[in-house]
């Protein structure tokens, strides 16, 4: 089997990706895919090794993507947006054959990562390279498909693979939940980067087994979507919480706009209620919350659109999924208990890349994902999300670990410690904010320090310094100085006692 055969035996005439003022039909994808294979086989990527796609929204994306998987190579999709210091930690560990670049990805990283020691490509000379015709590789339920970085179920971030198998068995669990379920009638939008699992395979993913049209969004403007959904007929809209917070948001929006609309799907974070509650009244559209993780391939449970509409319920497992809600010795909790969430099935992803720590930390020898989120179930099996035994931070659905900060702030020379934490955030849910404790000045006074005193630190430097490592939404929203920071008897900082 290969999560790329799942455009085959759609109708070639039939629209599968709607971009800006031009479609690509299944056929026409079937065959940019195709000449993706051949181009990755003339240009020596063999079954197996890691090929990096740094891209915006656009059907090159897909097609890279597809023929990446196909070849039996592995995907890693990155985030164009990112640092080109976040992009070095990241193809460093993971060792690609080749980078792939596409639209202004290529002219804004290709030197940059050929100096880093890698081989960068751009899109076009792997399309366009030829070679002879390359059949879509028959790879096992359990080879390696897609690399995501994720901040995981605990520590630094790290490439999650996710196989064959997982991420088609998830799409097969999602299409097999009533009201959930995507159709070829539908029409789908990909607003969430596809670097992101929620984008990749939660809404690339569906709706290419599906087989009904997606229009892509390279760039997200809350009016222009709204008007985007009601020019193109959308049907099916799944995004993070802060889309449908920032579609709220938009003047003069009357809801005819998604008069289309038949499913609002929303994940990554938690649903506001007052946004969920304020969509209904002002759009006449409920938005239906999920529950999933990266190492989920990500969906774990969704409502029954044809029961009770609960903005703060998650749902039931999907089918083929099984939960079990868990106290700190592994024992279930009774029901309307609080719990860590443990799921198994065969979405599971299988382990972080060269890391066996992690992995065991995460899956026990039962086949048990730890999630670390805690929840409670009710009678009918229902979720409900109550808090995060971890200290990630979600910043408008994207993972943030505090540590991966905390690292680069100390980088700062004027650094001497930083703790950082999330805070509630109007319009991302939650942004970062961090605490530095400033260095010593030296005896002879450095340069924005005093003689035998400390480093005068400034807010928008430290931020500013952030940016050069760090993809926008992890670096600090807010930093404050402070002359100690709390800590355990053991020395440990108490992130969650600062400030």
């Amino acid at each position: 089997m290969n999560l790329a055969s799942i455009i085959e035996s759609h109708p070639p005439e039939a629209v599968a990706l709607r971009y800006a003022s031009s479609s690509t039909t299944f056929g026409q994808l079937r065959e940019r895919a195709a000449s993706v294979r051949r181009g990755l086989g003339a240009r020596g990527v063999r079954r197996g090794e890691r090929v990096a796609l740094v891209f915006p929204t656009t059907p090159d994306f897909v097609a890279a993507y597809l023929g990446v998987l196909g070849a039996g190579a592995v995907a890693v999709p990155l985030n164009p947006q990112s640092p080109i210091a976040e992009l070095e930690t990241e193809l460093a560990a993971v060792r690609p054959a080749m980078v792939l670049l596409g639209g202004a990805s290529l002219d804004q990283f290709s030197g940059q990562v050929v100096a880093l020691g890698h081989r960068a490509l751009g899109f076009g000379e792997v399309e366009d390279a030829g070679g002879p015709d390359v059949a879509i590789a028959d790879t096992g339920a359990d080879e390696p498909a897609a690399f995501l970085f994720t901040s995981g179920t605990a520590g630094t971030p790290k490439a999650a693979i996710l196989s064959h198998g997982s991420l088609l068995a998830n799409i097969e669990q999602v299409e097999l939940r009533i009201g959930l379920a995507v159709t070829a009638e539908d029409t789908g939008v990909l607003v969430v980067p596809p670097f992101h699992v929620l984008g990749l395979n939660a809404v690339l993913g569906v709706q290419l087994f599906a087989g009904g049209p997606l229009v892509l969004v390279e760039r997200f403007d809350p009016a222009g979507l709204l008007q985007t959904i009601g020019d193109e007929k959308v049907t099916v809209l799944a995004g993070v919480p802060q889309l449908f917070a920032a579609l709220l948001a938009v003047p003069g929006a009357s809801g005819e706009e998604l008069a289309t609309l038949r499913l609002a799907c929303s994940g990554a974070a938690p649903l506001q209620p007052e946004v969920a509650e304020g969509f209904l009244a002002r759009f006449g559209v409920r938005i239906w919350q999920g529950y999933g993780l990266t190492e989920a391939s990500p969906t774990v449970s969704f409502p029954d659109l044809a029961g009770e509409w609960r903005p703060d319920s998650v749902g039931t497992p999907l089918p083929g999924v099984e939960v079990r809600i868990v106290d700190a010795d592994g024992e279930e909790v009774e029901l309307g208990d609080p719990g860590e969430i443990l799921v198994r099935g065969p979405n599971v992803f299988s382990g972080y890349f060269e890391n066996d720590a992690a992995t065991s930390a995460a899956v026990d020898r039962a086949g048990w994902l730890h999630t670390g989120d805690v929840a409670v179930m009710d009678e009918d099996g229902s979720l409900t999300i109550v808090d995060r035994s971890k200290d990630l931070i979600i910043v408008s659905g994207f993972n943030v670990f505090p540590a991966e900060v905390e690292q680069v702030l100390r980088r700062h020379p004027g650094v001497a410690e930083a703790a950082v934490v999330g805070v509630p955030d109007a319009e991302q849910g939650e942004s970062v904010r961090a605490f530095v404790v400033p260095a010593p000045a030296s005896a002879g006074g450095e340069p924005g320090g005093e003689p035998g005193g400390e480093e005068v630190l400034e807010e928008a430097e430290i931020v500013e310094f952030c940016s050069r490592y760090l993809a926008r939404y992890k670096c600090p929203a807010s930093v404050s100085i402070v002359g100690e920071l709390p800590r355990t008897p053991s020395g440990k900082v108490l992130r969650r006692a600062v400030g």
